[in-house]
């Protein structure tokens, strides 16, 4: 069914629509749900829940894959450790002692320890084994990526500007790096990359940075979009993408901006591409996938740059970032739809139907199946049924 859908809504502009600053002009039609003709269809091994999901906010809990369990959370503060096989609950912990606790920042691992952040600039750092809050540590911004760790170091990157290191046994802080927010910016923070001693991550004012993990201290940056257009909307190029790095290359994607792959080591530009996008990545090595901010998904050969197709049959969609499952690429949408797409042809050859309210994030690999969590808290396990 056609639906009139905001623009902002689907490139997350959503304080500036809400305001005021959109017309009739600025609605588009989301395209209708495509018909496909299902290869395989896909079986629901345990279906359980963790609180209210993260109902319609911009919270983005992707479930997490570490230690042998299947981490989930919800916004408002509940955190489960479920058992991959049948979906048992482990442990279970809610972290709203004073008020809503509003999880956004996803979850990490590391250090025997998980790790997630929220609106309220507070980082958990919870006892992967029995759920037991080993610290919490207060930041200055909210705390909408999931962290990374590193070098002993939970490492944070807050809506503000901040990227952070705490100590991952204390919560103290160790290092901050400043970078400049504009005045209007996309609901949304890059999720820092680490590799052979360095940190790399996108800022809302357009740029790739990178710095030296032990020391905090910043050794280049590079611009992947520049400020265009007569209004502010026009003139956002966030970079709220995740950095993924092959080998010795880093690509990086941007909102009004470029793809771009760089030299790791130097932050030379390698080569560079008009798409934009403020959502992750995924890559199979040998090539890149993502959605644009019109929901097109498209696939790059990471090599070249060369485009080697575009699936635009869910524009405007509200597509989740890609998902790299069964050697397919896996995306969901507002309406609660899974679609898989070929990786050589970016045909579809499967879609599903899993529940009405939608997904904030895309499915995760775990052993024998995949784990899916949609916006009302539901947690699934699936596994392909050829």
């Amino acid at each position: 069914m056609k639906k009139l859908v905001n623009k902002a809504l689907a490139t997350a502009v959503l304080a500036s629509v809400l305001a005021g600053c959109a017309s009739e002009e600025d609605s588009i039609v989301m395209s209708p749900v495509p018909k496909v003709e299902n290869s395989f269809n896909t079986k629901s091994l345990w279906s359980t829940s963790v609180g209210d999901g993260v109902g319609t906010y911009f919270s983005k809990l992707k479930p997490l894959y570490s230690y042998e369990k299947v981490f989930v959370a919800s916004r408002d503060g509940v955190v489960k450790a479920l058992a991959p096989e049948k979906g048992d609950v482990i442990w279970k912990v809610e972290l709203d002692q004073e008020g809503p606790a509003r999880l956004s920042g996803g979850i990490a691992s590391g250090y025997g320890q998980i790790f997630i952040g929220s609106e309220n600039g507070i980082i958990y750092a919870l006892d992967e084994q029995t759920g037991k809050i080993n610290w919490q540590t207060k930041v200055k911004g909210e705390v909408l990526a999931a962290p990374t760790t590193d070098s002993n170091r939970v490492i944070i990157h807050s809506s503000n500007g901040l990227l952070m290191a705490l100590d991952e046994a204390s919560g103290e802080l160790q290092w901050t790096i400043n970078t400049d927010v504009p005045n209007l910016t996309l609901r949304g923070s890059s999720q820092p990359v680490t590799e052979s001693g360095g940190v790399f991550w996108g800022t809302s004012n357009g740029r790739l940075a990178a710095a030296i993990v032990e020391q905090g201290q910043l050794i280049w940056q590079q611009p992947v979009g520049t400020a265009q257009g007569a209004t502010e909307i026009d003139r956002l190029v966030d970079v709220d993408a995740s950095p993924i790095i092959l080998g010795s290359t880093l690509y990086i994607v941007g909102y009004n901006g470029h793809l771009i792959a760089l030299d790791l080591r130097t932050g030379k530009q390698i080569w560079k591409r008009s798409y934009s996008s403020a959502t992750d990545m995924v890559s199979d090595g040998s090539r890149l996938y993502l959605v644009t901010d019109k929901d097109h998904i498209v696939a790059v050969d990471a090599r070249s740059g060369t485009e080697l197709w575009k699936n635009s049959l869910l524009e405007y969609r509200l597509v989740t970032a890609p998902s790299l499952i069964n050697d397919k690429i896996v995306v969901g949408d507002s309406e609660g739809y899974l679609y898989w797409l070929d990786r050589g042809t970016g045909e579809f050859t499967a879609k599903q139907n899993v529940d009405s309210s939608g997904f904030a994030v895309g499915p995760i690999a775990v052993p024998d199946g995949f784990i899916v969590t949609t916006r009302n808290g539901k947690v699934k396990k699936l596994t392909i049924n050829d």
